[in-house]
């Protein structure tokens, strides 16, 4: 790189708050795309400490105001149990800080709505790090959807078995299992179902539904989920997920319109229609790098995480430098606030026996 091109696009010193997916994932996509990350904040400060050392972070500190203040950081990433975002993103906008949050975004959409309000205020760049919404697959059933390659879309069906917390004894956040710290498998891995289900088809206008646990465990919040609703342009959808079925991980994946179908499945998309079925190749702008399993088995999911938060942290660093953020939409607060209202109304739902509920403007009021 020449010398006026680093005056060009100078590293943008960063913060990660989060010593679990924060350090594994976001402080290498950061580092990768602009971004020098300057501070390491986390609960522990021994801990914290140890683990900055042990990934050449310069400086850990367990208060993210101070930590703002000593190292000048201009950007936040913020990866701690969803409980805490709140106060986070507060602290960081209120020094004037572009904040990364991730995801779920908030404890309610009443939290979500205040922080995107300050960031606002702020005028700050604010993204969500629902970073599988830049999967190319998933890009591409957006597109095609927009194209109209299925007409007007009708019915949306998502199915998936998911074993990652089916063994009592499997190690996951704690947070996943608190659905008072905006956790469960709603908060855990629902966030990105609904943020998928929205970057297709718009908004939630209602919806219907129950959450229980299939896994043998007890006194915990829900690892499965199953939703029927409606969204805004009439399609209709159901939505089951489940975090506690032991088995090979198996999915469907489909939206159905009036002139054909869409199937995701294991990276590839195909559209059926009268011409028969046939594969939608991903443009070459929408790929993401491609990175090896790793040996390390504290990191067996890093090559599915990383290439996404890659690009998310890309788009991240273009915007703060006035570039946009590229070819794929991204996920900002005002996403994180409709999602938490889904979530809200699914969790209204769910405490009503499977009652209809409204998601129209976030109240989450029965119907």
């Amino acid at each position: 790189m020449s010398k006026a091109t680093e005056i060009e696009t100078p590293q943008i010193p960063a913060l990660v708050a989060g010593t679990g997916h924060g350090l594994r994932v976001l402080v290498p996509a950061l580092n990768a795309s602009g971004f020098r990350v300057v501070g390491l904040v986390g609960a522990d400060p021994e801990r914290t400490q140890k683990r900055a050392d042990d990934n050449a972070i310069p400086h850990a500190f367990t208060d993210l105001d101070k930590a703002i203040a000593a190292t000048g950081a201009r950007a936040v990433a913020i990866a701690t149990p969803p409980h805490t975002h709140g106060a986070l993103v507060h602290a960081a906008v209120a020094r004037g800080c572009h904040v990364l949050c991730e995801k779920p975004f908030a404890r309610d959409a009443a939290e979500a709505r205040g922080m995107l309000a300050a960031a606002e205020r702020a005028g700050v760049v604010h993204l969500v790090g629902n970073q599988f919404r830049m999967v190319p697959e998933r890009v591409t059933v957006a597109r095609a959807i927009a194209d109209g390659l299925i007409g007007e879309p009708r019915l949306l069906t998502i199915t998936q078995y998911v074993g990652l917390v089916a063994a009592p004894e499997a190690k996951r956040p704690k947070w996943w299992f608190d659905d008072g710290a905006g956790g469960g498998w709603l908060g855990a891995s629902g966030s990105h179902m609904i943020d998928m289900v929205r970057s297709w088809l718009g908004e939630f206008a209602a919806l219907s539904a129950a959450l229980t646990i299939v896994s043998d465990r007890r006194g915990v919040a829900e690892d499965t989920y199953l939703l029927r609703f409606t969204m805004a342009n009439g399609a209709e959808g159901v939505l089951m997920q489940t975090g506690g079925a032991w088995g090979e991980a198996a999915a469907m994946n489909r939206v159905a319109g009036t002139h054909g179908t869409l199937a995701m499945d294991r990276g590839k998309v195909w559209l059926s229609d009268r011409k028969g079925t046939r594969e939608l190749h991903t443009p070459p702008e929408l790929a993401l790098p491609e990175i090896a399993p790793s040996d390390d088995p504290a990191q067996p999911y890093l090559h599915i995480e990383l290439p996404p938060a890659l690009r998310l942290c890309q788009a991240w660093r273009g915007a703060i430098a006035g570039g946009g953020f590229g070819p794929v939409p991204v996920v900002t607060f005002a996403d994180g606030v409709a999602c938490m209202e889904v979530i809200d109304a699914i969790r209204a739902s769910a405490a009503a026996g499977g009652s209809l509920v409204s998601v129209a403007k976030g109240q989450g009021t029965r119907t």
